[in-house]
């Protein structure tokens, strides 16, 4: 895999090798390629690694140009614990902070009465969740409240903190699992936030 990835032209081969002569830049618009049914070998660690806020950067130096970081996205692939950047014939590994992709747009359809809610990743992915995109929320003792979004295959978006509100804001409560519950409804499913109990005890806190 090619390793200065800043000085590579653009809308060319960013690979060594492929079976296909090559992997180009990603259009809009156009089917992703079909990592998950990919099965290359591992070639081990060039230093990728993508930050909490999203960005990316090998070796410590910041890849810089938004196409780059749209054609890594699109073959990025999540197995267990670990992240691969995966082509016809190679693999490599991505360290991820947190999560790969960030939240950075919402929005509420309105489909036929029911609310769904979409969200725009940092690199151009769209996702409607519902059962298809689960949203998850997990309490961090430093950063609060984190949402999560399944964006394709096991890759998940964390939702940027400056959207949290705005997406707490939609939720109701609503019997669940045998409880009371505190949750956001999208697409006809629902994502719990807390029980109903939970809520009450930091109101009665506040």
């Amino acid at each position: 895999m090619a390793q200065d990835f800043e000085d590579a032209p653009a809308g060319v081969s960013l690979l060594r090798l492929s079976a296909g002569g090559g992997l180009e830049a990603h259009a809009p618009g156009r089917p992703l390629p079909p990592v998950e049914l990919w099965r290359p070998p591992f070639c081990g660690d060039i230093g990728l690694r993508i930050a909490r806020d999203g960005s990316w950067s090998q070796h410590g130096a910041p890849i810089l140009r938004p196409a780059l970081v749209r054609l890594f996205s699109t073959i990025l692939r999540r197995d267990g614990e670990r992240h691969l950047l995966v082509t016809p014939v190679e693999s490599v590994s991505v360290e991820v902070e947190d999560a790969p992709f960030v939240a950075v747009a919402m929005r509420v359809l309105d489909e036929d009465g029911a609310p769904a809610i979409e969200f725009t990743t940092n690199v151009g992915d769209r996702a409607r969740a519902g059962p298809d995109h689960p949203i998850r929320f997990e309490k961090d003792a430093r950063d609060g409240l984190k949402p999560y979004v399944l964006v394709r295959g096991a890759l998940e978006a964390l939702v940027a903190r400056s959207l949290v509100p705005e997406l707490v804001a939609l939720a109701e409560t609503r019997r669940a699992g045998g409880e009371e519950s505190f949750g956001v409804v999208s697409d006809g499913a629902f994502f719990k936030i807390a029980s109903a109990a939970e809520v009450a005890a930091i109101e009665a806190a506040d």
